[in-house]
């Protein structure tokens, strides 16, 4: 597989003030034979022009025709020694044009990490030299267990603390963050972090002027707030709403009266007036009744139980 020389320059170069030379500019195919040995005539394309490099140093510049390397242009290189007629060829390389798509500008990794992009597994070295951290200088080999007791709840024993510089760049850090005086939430509000119930004071020495909120309702609540922070959930935030008097009601909903409805009353005395009409019946038909009344007994008779102990079973 064939293997190119890419070249991505950081910036365009300054044009050289020199005299071309008309034996380079003019060797055109010489620059393109150059190109196809080394690329193949399939990608070299059109010539787009030539740059003059030096004193009898010109550059001819043709175009990529590779699919993955559009906007991209071959740069043949040719130069020849004083009173040569003929050029040699110095490079052949890839260079973006205008149009190409190239890679950002490489960054160190430790200026792209940004805060919040640690994630569960990461690691973050930390520089020997970091001008945060100071060594420190507590020497607890061989003490005593109850002295390393006391060493740690002291925050002791540590291999490198915080330095003076980086206790100044936290505190500008904090000050100057969301939960620091000139944010939008604390200049709405009276109140102060210093004064309320759920502001909790740093022991260390950044105590003069930071705390941790302990309220959930807060914005700040679980971070490190300033001294003079302040939100609308501040312990002695008290509204005082008044008493709203209570409206009389306007229908009596304790008691009850009864309606006597005229179209109900009237459907009741019809119903207590009313007569069943006699019906003349023929003898056969009578006897034809008298017989379904007879069977209709007896089919009631046959499906009641005749005892408690059929019942149960």
């Amino acid at each position: 597989m064939r293997e190119w020389a890419i070249v991505t320059p950081v910036r365009t170069p300054e044009p050289v003030r020199a005299k071309p030379d008309a034996i380079c500019v003019a060797a055109v195919e010489p620059a393109r034979e150059a190109a196809i040995i080394e690329a193949g005539a399939a990608v070299v394309g059109e010539h787009l022009g030539h740059r003059v490099e030096g004193e009898r140093l010109v550059t001819h510049y043709f175009a990529s025709t590779h699919p993955g390397y559009r906007g991209w242009r071959w740069a043949v290189t040719l130069t020849r020694a004083s009173r040569a007629k003929t050029v040699t060829v110095n490079e052949v390389v890839m260079l973006p044009g205008d149009e190409a798509i190239v890679a950002p500008e490489w960054v160190p990794w430790s200026d792209r990490v940004q805060p919040g992009d640690l994630r569960p597994g990461d690691l973050f070295p930390t520089l020997p030299d970091d001008p945060r951290l100071e060594p420190g200088f507590t020497d607890t080999a061989g003490a005593p267990e109850d002295v390393l007791t006391v060493v740690e709840e002291l925050g002791l024993g540590r291999e490198r603390v915080l330095s003076p510089y980086g206790r100044e760049d936290a505190a500008d850090r904090w000050y100057g963050g969301d939960f620091g005086p000139t944010s939008a939430i604390a200049q709405a509000v009276p109140y102060k972090c210093h004064s309320c119930g759920y502001w909790i004071r740093l022991a260390d020495s950044l105590g003069q002027a930071f705390g941790v909120c302990a309220n959930e309702m807060a914005p700040g609540e679980g971070r490190v707030v300033a001294y003079d922070y302040g939100c609308g959930a501040h312990s002695d935030a008290v509204i005082d709403i008044p008493d709203q008097p209570i409206a009389e009601h306007a229908f009596d909903t304790t008691g009850y009266d009864a309606l006597e409805l005229e179209a109900a009353a009237k459907a009741d005395a019809l119903e207590a007036d009313a007569v069943e009409p006699e019906v003349d019946i023929t003898e056969a038909a009578a006897e034809e009744l008298a017989e379904v009344d007879a069977v209709q007994a007896e089919v009631e008779a046959a499906a009641e139980p005749e005892s408690d102990d059929e019942l149960t079973q």
